[in-house]
This record gives structure tokens, C-alpha cells and sequence, in this order.
């Protein structure tokens, strides 16, 4: 993955930091462990494995080396905790939004926070909060996208897909993340 190119092409808060890694267990668990510090926000984690990563009900979520997206990002909005309900809802819409207008393909959000293709799923949403009183400390914002994955295991073949075997072609994972980065600093008003 080309990082250099997407940190090149952010010009706002989100995604000008960013960590890389071939291996990791979670990007979620890691962004959770360094978000309390105040120069990590706007930060994306992104991996090409994880190890660990975290899927719905504690499930392990997949990731494919050098053919999916895993990402975090870590935000530190000076809102009212109120301001974050339907925050899943939301990435989800923009996460679809961008993947119909750029790439042409439907997907149905199926709540709280999935992403499927004809009931089959290519990405999960995970969004965490941590508060302390009534001041949010850290807004992590994770996501899990099937984007070249060609390579299911029989059973997982039955409930997940890519937007690789949904299109029929190949993809470039920096302009699938740049476009969802762009559109979530636009379109989330507590981002400041």
C-alpha cells in the first residue's frame, strides 16, 4: 500500500498522521492504546494483516494480506456525548455513499454495523467512545473493507464478499481510502 500517497493527498486533519503496519493484531486495540495522547488526533492506523482484528459480538475479523482495508482513526471531538448517537449509522451511509458514487456498487447497511452485498458481508463498522464524566476523551472510528479479497475459506465464502468478485476487477486501496477519509472530515460536523 502506498501511504505516502495518501498522507500526500490530505490536506485536512484526518489522515495527514499516519501509522502503518504489514502485522498487527488490531488496529482498533492499538489506536485505543495511544488515542489519550492529544498529537494522535486525525491519526489513521492502518495494516495490511491483523491478527486479531475485532468483527461483530467479539468475532475475529479477516484481513488479507495486501488486498483488503483495516483502519483506524482516532478522533478527539469537543462535543456533548449526545452529538455521537447514530455515529455507526453515519459512517456506514458515508462508507456506502462513496462506494456507489466512485465504484458503482450497492451496498445495504444492515444495523448497527455492517455493510452487505446481496446478504453477504464486505465491511464492518466498529465505533467506541471513551468518556470521562461528560467529556469525551477519544472517538475511535474502525473499519474493516473487502476490497481485492479473491481468496475466501469455504465457509466464509458462503457470508462475505469484495468488491473485487463484485465487480470483477481490481482495486487501489489509497483512492478507496482517501475518498472515505475526504467524505467522513466533510461530512462529520463534531470533527474539529
Amino acid at each position: 500500500m502506498n501511504i505516502e500517497k495518501i498522507r500526500n493527498n490530505r490536506n485536512e486533519k484526518i489522515g495527514k498522521q499516519i501509522e502503518y503496519y504489514k502485522e498487527i493484531p488490531s488496529t482498533h486495540i492499538y489506536a485505543k492504546q495511544i488515542a489519550s495522547e492529544k498529537e494522535n488526533d486525525g491519526k489513521v492506523i492502518l495494516a495490511e494483516v491483523q491478527t486479531a482484528g475485532i468483527g461483530t459480538k467479539g468475532r475475529n475479523w479477516y484481513t488479507g494480506s495486501g488486498k483488503n482495508i483495516a483502519l483506524s482513526l482516532i478522533l478527539k471531538p469537543e462535543c456533548k456525548i449526545e452529538k455521537l448517537e447514530g455515529l455507526t449509522i453515519k459512517v456506514a451511509q458515508i462508507i456506502k455513499d462513496v462506494i456507489k458514487e466512485k465504484y458503482d456498487c450497492n451496498l445495504e447497511i444492515k444495523m448497527p454495523n455492517d455493510l452487505m452485498v446481496d446478504g453477504k458481508k464486505i465491511c464492518g463498522i466498529l465505533v467506541e467512545v471513551n468518556t470521562i464524566g461528560e467529556k469525551i476523551n477519544y472517538l475511535i472510528i474502525s473499519f474493516g473493507f473487502n476490497v481485492n479479497e479473491d481468496d475466501f475459506s469455504k465457509e466464509t465464502k458462503q457470508i462475505a464478499t469484495s468488491l473485487k468478485i463484485e465487480k470483477g476487477k481490481t482495486f487501489k486501496r489509497e483512492e478507496i481510502i482517501l475518498n472515505i477519509l475526504e467524505k467522513i472530515e466533510k461530512e462529520i460536523e463534531l470533527i474539529n
